[in-house]
């Protein structure tokens, strides 16, 4: 069983600008996701995590060891799946994973083989493992994706918005093989997309300001607003008074007409309940702390 502990982290740029305050998780193997909108902190605690730059205060432990002091530790062991990544252009999905297993370190070419040619089956890339990378599509380069992050059999994957830009069925296809993934280790899933995290994660975080507003299961964070949210459609021109009036977590348009949900312990005069979902806990902590 894999442990990733974050202790009290900070990090503070030579600008001043704080962008990490007081972290603190403590996850294992399985689904994790982190939530938050962009510049909430995801990208600078992930860059922190494989040691990319080194916090202002804190400490991080894999597996019991400081990568901290050690960063190479966690490096031989983790697989990154960025939102966007280049390839070669006239090199075939075995050749290019070839030669990053190569830079990987894998240097016994039977080995290489063995383990490319399984990954490639994994991902259901074998029927095309001869086909420029740079002619997939958008799903089939996410399995790629895939596929290289997991060379070498890394025991932390962090992956960035991994489902951007994908149809529903490669959507679901790739969620699949990140849950089935995650069994054996660590899966970190940076994003601000809702929907994934509920569908993939065990565990979860919401992060602002680099800052964790909420942390847990996502179930049981619904479950806590049960009972507690209203809805109802309003004229736009009276959203401002609604808001000086009542707790607003979430608006949006529904056919043209906005429609709020606000949270209270009591039933609000003209609005109707409504079952809690993610994206409600979501709001909640991102704009009521």
């Amino acid at each position: 069983m894999n442990k990733l502990s974050i202790q009290s982290l900070s990090l503070t740029y030579k600008n001043k600008v704080k962008a990490l305050s007081d972290v603190s998780l403590h996850i294992s193997n399985g689904m994790f996701g982190l939530l938050g909108p962009n510049g909430a902190g995801k990208s600078s605690l992930m860059k922190t995590i494989v040691g990319l730059q080194k916090p202002s205060g804190g400490s991080i432990l894999f597996n019991d060891v400081d990568i901290i002091k050690d960063p190479w530790f966690v490096k031989k062991q983790l697989g990154f799946l960025p939102q966007d990544f280049g390839v070669y252009p006239k090199l075939s999905a075995y050749q290019l994973l070839d030669h990053l297993a190569i830079v990987k370190g894998i240097q016994n070419t039977k080995a290489r083989r063995i383990q490319i040619e399984s990954l490639l089956e994994k991902v259901n890339l074998q029927q095309v493992k001869h086909k420029e990378v740079y002619t997939f599509s958008g799903g089939m380069k996410q399995r790629f994706g895939v596929a290289q992050a997991l060379l070498g059999n890394p025991q932390l994957i962090i992956v960035d918005e991994p489902t951007a830009g994908l149809d529903p069925e490669e959507r679901n296809r790739f969620n699949m093989l990140l849950s089935e993934i995650s069994e054996q280790v660590i899966v970190m899933l940076s994003t601000h997309l809702v929907e994934d995290v509920r569908n993939l994660c065990t565990q979860m975080a919401i992060i602002q300001a680099g800052t964790i507003r909420a942390l847990g299961k996502p179930g049981d964070m619904i479950n806590m607003l049960q009972g507690k949210l209203w809805a109802r459609p309003i004229v736009q021109d009276a959203l401002p008074v609604y808001k000086d009036k009542y707790q607003v977590i979430s608006q949006q348009l529904v056919e043209r007409v906005l429609h709020i949900t606000v949270m209270a312990d009591q039933q609000p005069d003209g609005f109707m309940a409504v079952q809690p979902t993610l994206e409600h806990v979501y709001f909640q902590h991102l704009y009521n702390n």
